[in-house]
């Protein structure tokens, strides 16, 4: 299974910001015992790097992808540390490019029609929508759904647990980016079991949908 596979498998993608990265492996634990063996773990601090290379060496079973990756040498960087994939917020075609030319796992921020016929010049068949919410949610993923059903879209931003079920009922959803799976309180108090629980909750939201 590949890495885009496994992220259509997992089906919600807790995305973290760590600021220490002593906290990188038991909390990757924490959401693998919780049924999310995954995170994108977000160049949004100079933990990123370090966070991401504890996480590949101890914690192997966990799919870690890089997000906020907004350059190109952030991507080579991310990728040298362990990750398996890169994400970014927005349609960077030279960090599209410069993934692709390593067979990197990418997938960019789109926030239009255009942007995503972008992508799919470049190559790419996944994109995230972001700030999904924002752009009008469900709503929007439905309007992509008709000219572009090709395309699977993981949006993140604003999805939560009121709104989740919605969108996992999207047949053009690959996976929903949950950023409410790892609030920055608990990850501070170093609250795992807490973490670990929110994990098991959201696990628990997407096999319902899936068993309807």
């Amino acid at each position: 299974m590949n890495v885009i596979e496994r992220i259509g498998e997992i089906g919600i993608i807790p995305v973290i910001k760590i600021d220490t990265p002593e906290h990188a492996v038991p909390l990757a634990r924490a959401l693998c015992e919780g049924g999310l063996p995954a995170a994108e773990v977000t160049f949004r601090s100079n933990a990123a790097e370090e966070s991401i290379r504890r996480i590949a060496k101890e914690v192997p079973e966990m799919l870690v992808i890089a997000g906020t990756v907004l350059d190109p040498v952030t991507a080579e960087k991310a990728v040298r540390a362990g990750a398996q994939g890169i994400v970014s917020p927005g349609l960077n075609v030279e960090t599209v490019r410069w993934c692709v030319k390593q067979n990197v796992p990418v997938i960019p921020g789109i926030a239009s029609p255009s942007e995503l016929e972008t992508a799919v010049r470049e190559g790419l068949e996944v994109v995230k929508l972001f700030p999904a919410e924002v752009l009008g949610g469900v709503s929007m993923l439905k309007a992509l759904a008709g000219p572009y059903a090709s395309v699977k879209i993981m949006p993140t931003g604003g999805v939560k647990p009121s709104n989740v079920r919605e969108y996992l009922a999207q047949k053009n959803l690959i996976a929903c980016g949950g950023t409410w799976i790892v609030p920055g309180d608990l990850l501070a108090k170093e609250d795992f079991d807490g973490i670990r629980k929110l994990a098991a909750e959201a696990a628990a939201i997407r096999d319902e949908m899936r068993q309807k």
